[in-house]
């Protein structure tokens, strides 16, 4: 399982490095930059707004399906007509409680088609979840590396026609970003469900009510692990926009600094979408997860740690590469956005592991105090800071919230505090800082190069200490584990 692990984190790193990151800089980004400012933060408020309720488009069916297929691959049979019966339903419950949500905000209706849009995206893209959930259930995890970046493949041909082709040459809007969306995830969608569907030896589509209400039953306490994450990751921009007066600019400089957490956090998720069915699976078997963690979570914090505080000390300048209309103000929402990171990678681990591990209910307890804290300190911070204080309240929120998971995944197992891997963690953050900090101030080369020095001072460093160990991997990779 860990020689698997390893190939295919290797390989699904590498296919999304050379997709998504050049979606995320090269079309969104530009985007932003055509669009303006305020347009890209209403077009993020509003995307943020469909984020926020996703748990009725999706119920914690995804989570629930991967945990499920991956210890008994022959429940698919039964499982893939009635949960795509499930999946209608929800999305269009969905779309009615968006727009009931729209109205009771006051929206204007000038917004409502690309919130509609928006809204049918989210409910492709959870069909895309729950094909890839099967895909990598059954184990076909490099088919479901493929999958996982298509989507932003065809985006990157259509949005790139449509922003740099003579034709249509300065008259890109945002409406046209949301459809090219649309037709993507459409696309995608249609060819996960061929791929699952070749998997099951005799299609039937026979419904079974009571399948129905068991599934839904079973998937609830996932749907609220999902409902209070979406809170208080995505409640932020809806915040900002409703409360302060130049809100739709707010959210948009939010959405530059967000810009380059989410693209960060593709590699945590990846790792959580590889890491649910081994988890689920070694669990079922009895088998040892701790050197599958400890590898995980060393191996992720290594790299986030590195790039956070990287970025945190060159955050103006990376601003001001990227984005037109960016001022120092801008540098300091992607510092500190940029710190969370580190908690949210601990996240994508220790969360993944409690959820494998069915302990829903208690993880539950921790996620609602972090809503409550998330939402407290918004309203404290974003009427004075304005989108600062947002990403104040990110930071807070992500560290308390990995800082618990982790309490309670050494509860549950019974494990031990590693004083030893604790204080190497400790020893590389130090040093990181130090480093970088160096290589910002007294090093005399242009700023892009100093970057590029930290980043691989953080890479060296951590085979240094050990946090990325060769010849661990190497064992893996001879299935000595």
């Amino acid at each position: 399982m860990n020689r698997e692990f390893s190939l295919n984190i290797i390989f699904l790193i590498s296919i999304n490095l050379l997709i998504k990151p050049f979606f995320i800089f090269g079309i969104d980004r530009t985007v932003q930059n055509v669009v303006g400012t305020e347009t890209y933060g209403i077009y993020f408020t509003l995307l943020s707004l469909t984020y926020l309720f996703g748990i009725i488009n999706d119920f914690g069916i995804q989570n629930f399906n991967n945990r499920s297929i991956s210890q008994n691959p022959n429940l698919l049979q039964q499982y893939f007509p009635n949960i795509l019966v499930i999946k209608t339903l929800l999305g269009g419950a969905y779309l009615v409680f968006i727009f009931l949500m729209a109205w009771v905000w006051k929206y204007d209706f000038d917004v409502c088609h690309i919130l509609f849009f928006l809204s049918l995206n989210m409910i492709l893209a959870q069909f895309i979840y729950y094909f890839r959930s099967n895909i990598s259930g059954l184990g076909m995890y490099r088919v479901d590396s493929v999958i996982s970046a298509l989507d932003k493949l065809l985006m990157i041909f259509i949005c790139g026609a449509l922003l740099w082709l003579p034709t249509f040459e300065g008259e890109f809007q945002i409406e046209w970003f949301v459809y090219a969306q649309t037709v993507s995830f459409f696309l995608t969608a249609l060819i996960a469900f061929f791929i699952v569907k070749n998997k099951i030896p005799k299609p039937s589509y026979n419904i079974d009510l009571t399948l129905i209400k068991n599934i839904l039953k079973k998937s609830a306490p996932y749907a609220l692990v999902i409902f209070l994450m979406s809170i208080y990751t995505r409640i932020d921009a809806v915040m900002i926009e409703r409360l302060l007066e130049n809100g739709e600019e707010e959210s948009g400089i939010y959405g530059a600094g967000y810009r380059l957490l989410d693209a960060s956090n593709m590699i945590g998720f990846l790792f959580a979408g590889l890491l649910l069915p081994m988890f689920a699976k070694m669990l079922k078997e009895k088998i040892s997860i701790l050197p599958l963690v400890k590898m995980s979570a060393l191996m992720i914090w290594s790299g986030s740690i590195t790039l956070s505080f990287a970025t945190y000390f060159f955050q103006n300048e990376i601003v001001e590469l990227l984005y037109l209309e960016a001022t120092p103000y801008w540098g300091e929402v992607l510092g500190i956005l940029m710190l969370s990171f580190i908690a949210v990678s601990g996240t994508y681990i220790f969360g993944t592991l409690l959820t494998a591990n069915g302990s829903l209910k208690k993880m539950n307890y921790i996620l609602i105090v972090a809503v409550i804290l998330n939402i407290v300190f918004n309203f404290m911070l974003i009427p004075k800071y304005g989108a600062l204080g947002a990403a104040w309240t990110t930071l807070v929120t992500q560290f308390f919230s990995m800082f618990a998971q982790v309490v309670l995944v050494k509860k549950e197992f019974g494990w031990k505090t590693n004083l030893r891997e604790t204080l190497r963690i400790l020893i590389f953050c130090i040093c990181i800082v130090i480093i970088t900090y160096g290589c910002y101030n007294y090093l005399g080369i242009n700023w892009i190069i100093r970057f590029g020095l930290s980043l691989s001072a953080g890479i060296g460093l951590a085979f240094l200490l050990g946090l990325v160990n060769l010849k661990f991997a190497f064992d893996f990779l001879k299935n000595k584990f």
